[in-house]
């Protein structure tokens, strides 16, 4: 294929992890979650988040009485990180007569699973528990490897598993997961004893074993022979049809990327107010959105109920071909797009909603996975961890649907029954689980200057509000180490460093392209880089003169017109706060090239607010003073030279700026930090064109 290597060539066989040594010696717990993390680590075999595995084992319980115990992977775990405190225990007494009921709906069964519980703190659990307890072995374990589902969602597929497994596996038709699937798999296995395996119709893979080992290479055993038999079947004719249009270099898709993913998640922002991008350039991304069958092979549908909570049933194909059309073309091609697609989903809900479902509101109606022929796969979510949780499922959709189209066609689950999935009482119980929004979540913070003080406790801030923050400085070490505790406080992705030197006008353009090209536009700028020089007009050099208005004047020019640009192309509105500095408001000796320049600063975020206001980008300013802890600036000649100015000692200089306020304070980066973040925010959504002094009140700096 054009610009890149081929990728898309069928699924390969995974390979056993087991290692005896390390399984060795391990209790019934730790022996489940040993094999639990094995499957976890090959997203081929389990996805993030799916599947489930079980033990039983006989107890004591609080009664002193021994029992037997189901442990199973509670839900809205996931098999790679799962510890023992995962697995919740169950007596088994309660569950098997289960088995002879002919129909139980799934909110007494979650009722009847909580009663059976060993211990009430436990976490709640799967939703497939029946499904383990009812198959007669010690240990279960239920996947969905790549090459099973490929091998279920084929119109051969059935044929093909006849002639792999015999009578070693049974094959179970489309069945929601549930009371009834696990009695038709028990059932099943009654009549076929000999039976090794559960093939799950465009679902996964059920072994198991007397042993944990047993049941884990069973699943390796069975998903092996799946992605052999779909490779003998394939003959080669892997890949999708081949490259349907040209891939993009690297650096073209970039620059083609940062000025249009901006328009793309305005779109998206149409009915939210979270909405974070990732842009996936692997190869197998950009083989996909270029091939041949991607625009039909793409639409018929989810390939396993698990991926429907963060993919949807089908993503968003854009019409655009790279090599005759540009940026234009593309931004056109994003808005109809996403136009189309929510009308889509907003019909697919009002026809599928019912008395189940309905207590659930229609989501957000945009696509959650957007392929872009040659340039690759874009996935949007309310935060990076789900953008990222998306963008692995529908690897695992890349994989499934290329083998299943090399053997003559991919096969999903219907509309009504994707619906049942995704708006299932079960599911969404997953969903509860996460944390609640918090102000800023799902916004994308900029910060200059945020290596150090004021610009450090703000990005602090902002992260701590639910925002994703870009951490600019010319400090790049301090920025880093920022960004770094922002990402250890908070998940992967939360916050990235970005070295600017905001005097320089590509330096600034780079910045802000870096800032969209991760998370796909900006909603706020805070504008907090700076320095300070003093010295008696006479004593002032132009160097002096001219840095001042440089990083003070024109650095938050430089920054606010580019985040005008992007704002402005995602149509949202936006927010924009200009730290400028008491001395703006008030004349001093001995500091004229900082304090005009700060002048400057803030008379330029009166101006933009004139400008910003009927695009709803607002701009106001907070006039912090004497913020000497943390701060880069005061840690340079500025201290001595203000304290000479004051004809005090250096040591002194806090205590006199303390006392010469009317509140007696003295003022932190994050006291500020506070202004910046209550005028960069909702809750002043009514607000431009204003400054907020925080200054513990400076008598000749209020307002006039």
């Amino acid at each position: 294929m054009s610009g890149i290597a081929r990728v898309l060539d069928g699924i390969p066989a995974p390979v056993s992890r087991w290692d005896d040594e390390a399984a060795d010696g391990l209790d019934l717990l730790d022996g489940l979650v040993y094999r639990s993390n094995l499957l976890g680590a090959d997203r081929a075999l389990a996805n993030q988040g799916g599947g489930n595995t079980s033990a039983k084992v006989t107890v004591v319980d609080h009664t002193g009485r021994s029992v037997r115990a189901l442990y199973v992977k509670g839900s809205g775990t996931d098999l790679g990180s799962i510890t023992a405190a995962g697995f919740p225990g169950l007596r088994l007494e309660d569950l098997l007569p289960l088995r002879e009921r002919t129909a139980m709906d799934d909110a007494e069964m979650v009722d009847y699973l909580l009663r059976s519980a060993l211990r009430p703190d436990q976490p709640r659990p799967s939703i497939e528990t029946l499904l383990h307890a009812f198959v007669p072995a010690d240990h279960v374990d239920h996947a969905h490897p790549d090459a099973v589902i490929a091998l279920t969602s084929n119109p051969r597929g059935h044929e093909l598993a006849e002639e792999e497994f015999g009578e070693e596996a049974v094959w179970l038709g489309y069945e929601r997961p549930g009371f009834t699937m696990s009695r038709k798999i028990a059932l099943m296995l009654e009549a076929h004893p000999q039976a090794r395996a559960v093939l799950l119709e465009k679902h996964g893979l059920v072994t198991w074993g007397a042993t944990g080992f047993e049941s884990y290479t069973g699943t390796i055993e069975f998903t092996a022979r799946a992605a052999e038999a779909l490779s003998r079947a394939a003959a080669g004719r892997f890949g999708l049809g081949g490259p349907r249009v040209k891939a993009l270099s690297d650096e073209a898709a970039e620059v083609l990327l940062a000025t249009t993913l901006p328009t793309l998640r305005g779109a998206l922002l149409a009915d939210t107010n979270q909405m974070i991008l990732q842009v996936d350039r692997s190869p197998e991304a950009i083989e996909f959105a270029s091939s041949a069958h991607a625009p039909e092979t793409s639409q018929v549908g989810a390939p396993c109920p698990d991926h429907l909570i963060m993919t949807k049933h089908k993503p968003l194909m854009v019409e655009f071909d790279p090599e005759t059309g540009g940026p234009d073309e593309l931004r056109e091609a994003f808005r109809t797009g996403v136009t189309k697609y929510s009308d889509w989903y907003r019909g697919y809900y009002e026809r599928n909603v019912d008395d189940e479902t309905r207590p659930f509101a229609c989501d957000p109606a945009g696509p959650r996975v957007v392929l872009i022929p040659g340039v690759g796969i874009v996935t949007a979510g309310p935060e990076r961890k789900r953008t990222q949780f998306a963008r692995d499922l529908y690897h695992r959709a890349i994989a499934v649907e290329d083998a299943a189209d090399a053997l003559g066609g991919f096969r999903s689950l219907s509309e009504a029954e994707a619906f049942k999935i995704e708006y299932w009482p079960l599911e969404r119980y997953k969903l509860a689980q996460a944390p609640k929004p918090r102000e800023l979540s799902g916004r994308i913070v900029l910060i200059t200057g945020g290596g150090s003080g004021i610009g450090r406790a703000t990005a602090r801030l902002m992260a701590d509000l639910g925002a994703h923050v870009a951490v600019a400085d010319l400090n790049f070490e301090g920025a880093t180490e920022v960004a770094d505790e922002l990402v250890k406080t908070h998940g992967a992705g939360r916050a990235i460093p970005i070295p600017v030197d905001v005097t320089s006008e590509d330096a600034v353009v780079s910045m802000v392209r870096r800032t969209a090209l991760e998370y796909g536009g900006l909603d706020i700028l805070v504008a907090s880089a700076g320095l300070a020089s003093s010295a008696p007009v006479t004593e002032t050099t132009l160097a002096d003169w001219e840095r001042n208005y440089a990083v003070l004047a024109r650095g938050t020019f430089l920054s606010a017109r580019e985040a005008f640009r992007v704002m402005q192309e995602q149509d949202r509105g936006g927010s924009i706060v200009v730290v400028a500095s008491k001395n703006a408001l008030v004349a001093g000796a001995n500091a004229s090239a900082y304090s005009s320049a700060k002048a400057a600063s803030l008379h330029l975020a009166r101006c933009l607010a004139e400008e910003g206001g009927p695009r709803g980008i607002r701009v106001n300013t907070v006039n912090p003073d004497a913020v000497i802890e943390g701060s880069a600036i005061w840690s340079s000649d500025w201290k001595a030279e203000r304290a000479g100015t004051y004809g005090l000692e250096e040591d002194d200089l806090q205590k006199f700026y303390r006392g010469r306020t009317k509140l007696g304070v003295s003022v932190l980066p994050e006291d500020v930090a506070e202004a910046i973040a209550y005028m960069a925010g909702p809750r002043s959504s009514k607000s431009t064109g204003n400054v907020i002094n925080v200054d513990g009140g400076v008598t000749a700096a209020y307002p006039r």
